[in-house]
């Protein structure tokens, strides 16, 4: 078998890190999609991962040279609710590769079969789910917001049992590593201070080089997890993301969004919208998502505890400095985006408000949130575009009020209209991963075989701020508005 570039680090950690285990090989694997722009980019051979051999290491049927397969350990609090031990259930890290940029990249098969960490489950995927995480987390890599990849879907031949018979799948994804808040806590809640230092030694030098220089390394690491989370969730709110299930174990060390489950996209604008079924309490609606993840962070900072000072109350404060940065981080990173999606370069008091007053608005009016920011670009280069805005509205003039305030605003730019426009159409996409439009493809690809409809939503969403006039049906919103839209994990 062909070699990939194998270079992994993370299996050259102490045994208790993680437990070796190969893939379980499946009965007739068929290469769904293949990601070839990513193959690239990894500096793998596209033509070899489509063929026999690469299908078969794709579905975990063969181990490729240079691979040490391994099923990583890690705890998590899971709705508040701490499990000191969780780990990869059916997911294995086949190695890492660096890109060619020299970024070194983890490759997992998820669906891979039952590890020592699966707690009675079958290791496996169903397909839906499988494909919802490829077309989401492609769709927010074309929306320029930090996360994992895909790089190949594979179907197995054999079922997989949820609530009914399901055909199962194998999903090949890159990461820049799948360490987690959850990571740590698995050595915490041990006490192995020993173990802890090396997961923290790793991270550094892999995802936070330059806090080996800082005069407390391991504060300038949470400091640096902290800003990348920070920006990350301000970054999901921009295009109405809801992760849907924010446990610690998933939340990545290196900023990326991971783990697309019950994940969805708002449609009207809903601060307290949930669409996972688990989530009976609202505990990661989208407007929560700001405040769960600095929860998140401060769990992290408690297990890093032995390591920032000498003595407790000497790491309690160094803990609690760190952790309030995260709000001032957060609102830049939030507030400055929804200046750049009104349209505003520069940055004048009462600039949040002027956002805050318009998502209040949305909300009483159940304006549609991709569709009003996109709308607002035609409306920001002529003022006859309001039209379009309005009819988004329940009670039109409830815009008209905002939209005042807003051209007197504009009129304070430098920027001509047709320049803000412009670049209000590079912050606002016109394409999301409609709720209703995933789920019909999913239907078709489960039901009845069909990847159509998986290929033309995938190259909609490539290119989600463009207009694309011949794909506009893409961007509507459902017609009964998203109301009731409930998301399922796939486990």
């Amino acid at each position: 078998m062909t070699a990939l570039p194998f270079d992994n680090s993370y299996a050259r950690l102490p045994e208790r890190f993680y437990a070796r285990r190969p893939p379980t090989p499946v009965a007739a694997p068929r290469l769904v999609r293949l990601n070839r722009a990513l193959a690239a980019e990894l500096g793998l051979d596209p033509d070899w991962l489509a063929g026999p051999d690469g299908v078969a290491a794709l579905a975990g049927n063969a181990v490729p040279e240079g691979a040490d397969p391994i099923a990583a350990a890690y705890a998590g609090h899971q709705f508040g609710q701490f499990v000191p031990q969780l780990g990869d259930g059916r997911a294995v890290l086949l190695g890492e590769v660096l890109d060619r940029t020299g970024q070194r990249r983890d490759i997992q098969l998820k669906g891979a079969g039952p590890t020592p960490f699966s707690r009675r489950g079958d290791g496996r995927a169903a397909l839906g789910p499988v494909l919802r995480e490829y077309l989401v987390s492609e769709a927010m890599a074309a929306l320029g917001i930090p996360t994992t990849r895909a790089l190949a879907a594979v179907t197995t031949g054999e079922p997989v049992v949820r609530e009914t018979l399901l055909p199962g799948a194998v999903l090949t994804r890159v990461a820049a590593s799948h360490i987690r808040v959850g990571t740590f806590q698995f050595f915490a809640v041990r006490g192995d201070v020993e173990g802890l230092r090396a997961l923290a030694d790793h991270v550094v030098a892999r995802h936070y080089p330059e806090a080996a220089s800082a005069a407390n390394p391991y504060r300038a690491l949470l400091e640096g997890v902290i800003a990348a989370q920070a920006e990350l969730v301000a970054r999901w709110l921009h295009v109405g993301f809801v992760h849907g299930v924010m446990n610690t174990d998933n939340m990545s060390i290196a900023g990326e969004t991971i783990d697309y489950g019950p994940c969805a996209f708002l449609d009207a604008y809903d601060p307290g919208t949930v669409f996972s079924s688990i989530d009976r309490n609202g505990r990661y609606a989208y407007g929560q998502q700001p405040r769960i993840a600095l929860w998140n962070l401060t769990r992290l900072a408690e297990t890093l505890l032995p390591l920032l000072a000498e003595d407790e109350a000497g790491s309690v404060a160094e803990a609690e400095a760190a952790l309030a940065s995260y709000a001032a981080r957060f609102e830049t990173a939030y507030h400055g985006g929804l200046a750049r999606k009104l349209g505003l370069a520069e940055t004048r008091d009462g600039d949040a408000a002027l956002a805050g007053d318009l998502l209040k608005r949305m909300a009483e009016n159940r304006a549609d949130f991709t569709l009003t920011f996109r709308t607002l670009c035609a409306a920001a280069e002529r003022p006859e575009a309001d039209a379009g805005v309005r009819d988004l509205f329940v009670d039109p003039m409830a815009y008209d009020a905002w939209a005042k305030d807003w051209r007197g605003r504009l009129s304070q730019e430098a920027r001509d209209p047709a320049e803000t426009a412009a670049a209000m159409r590079r912050v606002n996409p016109a394409f999301i991963p409609r709720n209703h439009r995933v789920e019909a493809m999913i239907e078709a690809a489960v039901e009845r075989g069909d990847f159509a409809p998986f290929e033309t939503l995938l190259t909609v969403l490539s290119r989600p701020y463009a207009d694309q006039p011949d794909q506009a049906a893409f961007a509507l919103a459902p017609e009964d508005g998203g109301v009731g839209y409930r998301t399922f994990c796939g486990t």
